[in-house]
């Protein structure tokens, strides 16, 4: 006779032990990937990707760390392609945002990405006291701590008269001894869009054609144009004032002139600090912000070895560039400028490139 089992005398699992293993199975997994290195999300963070020179945003993010307690992961790129490599890294992380906050050393590409919806508005106490004409009428972005457009001399080289503008770029007198740097990244990319929106393209793709035909160097930035010129090199170039403002500190043979081509004044870009849009770290990213557009950072980069221009009153202007007081400001649509930018950049690809 075969005997059966007595379920009395050997009980099977209960339910509820079975939903306890079940919980457990499902719950090994994501206790396995909140374990993992750098998977676990920190409350107290922000996410900054910043074109401004390392040298000097890494001090001022020290300085915010120490006061609030958040910590600042940031994103810096080349010298080269700053700029145009962040703003590309945004885009392309426009579905899924790692970055909180980008702090542009430029305008227009900052006017790009508002354009294709990465930006998000925000209000700043700190940006209260900074004329309109640096706001986002929208409130995408602000501006502030100006760069100007300047040329670079040497004094070994260069004697009177000096050049006095873009078009002196195009006379046979500095034929390959003088440069314009790369037009595809950084600020020199928005002279040209500054250029197309305010001169027509027509007249913007002659101009570059001149710089080929009178050979005058593409170096691969403002700081390369700066290191050429001071070390002899070149006569003169375009740069920005912070880079001639180093070599001045640097005590290299330089002097500078801000250019009033045809009557047009000396282009001045801000810095811009915008909010992107669905950023991991929204509340810490607008307490950054109100750091950046204080008249803190604006003293401290006025007064440093950038020697960047405030865009508000009552902060003292930066020593070391002769001739600021007078300076005449171009008048610019930057709305506009942002508009044709994009058309501008795929002429001067394919024209830079040959692609």
């Amino acid at each position: 006779m075969i005997s059966r089992p007595n379920p009395r005398m050997h009980p099977g699992p209960s339910r509820r032990s079975l939903v306890q293993s079940l919980r457990l199975v499902l719950l090994i997994p994501v206790l396995a990937v909140l374990l993992l290195p750098g998977c676990s999300k920190s409350e107290n963070e922000v996410v900054l990707y910043v074109s401004l020179d390392e040298a000097y945003s890494r001090q001022l993010m020290d300085t915010f760390m120490k006061k609030t307690g958040i910590t600042v992961k940031f994103l810096t790129d080349s010298e080269a392609t700053k700029t145009t490599g962040l703003v590309t890294k945004i885009l392309g992380e426009k579905a899924r945002p790692r970055c909180d906050v980008f702090w542009n050393n430029e305008i227009v590409q900052t006017i790009y990405l508002k354009r294709n919806g990465c930006l998000a508005p925000f209000v700043s106490e700190s940006a209260k006291d900074i004329p309109d004409a640096f706001k986002d009428p929208e409130g995408y972005w602000v501006g502030f701590a100006a760069r100007a457009r300047v040329i670079i001399y040497n004094k070994n080289r260069v004697k009177a008269p000096l050049p006095t503008g873009l078009e002196d770029l195009l006379d046979p007198r500095w034929a390959g001894v003088v440069s314009l740097a790369r037009p595809l990244n950084g600020t020199t990319a928005t002279h040209a869009a500054v250029l197309w929106a305010s001169r027509g393209p027509e007249a913007t793709q002659t101009f570059f054609k001149g710089l080929e035909t009178n050979k005058v160097k593409r170096c691969a930035g403002n700081a390369h144009v700066m290191r050429e010129v001071s070390e002899g090199n070149l006569a003169w170039g375009f740069t920005d004032t912070d880079d001639f403002h180093v070599a001045l500190k640097d005590k290299k043979p330089v002097d500078l002139v801000f250019p009033d081509t045809k009557g047009e004044g000396t282009l001045l870009i801000p810095n811009t600090v915008c909010m992107i849009k669905n950023g991991p770290n929204p509340e810490n990213a607008l307490k950054l912000i109100d750091y950046i557009l204080s008249r803190e950072v604006e003293t401290i980069l006025a007064q440093g070895r950038s020697a960047q221009i405030p865009v508000r009153n009552g902060i003292p202007r930066p020593t070391g560039l002769k001739g600021l007081d007078a300076m005449k400001p171009m008048k610019v649509d930057w709305p506009k400028v942002g508009s044709v930018f994009e058309g501008c950049q795929e002429w001067l690809k394919e024209f830079v490139t040959g692609k």
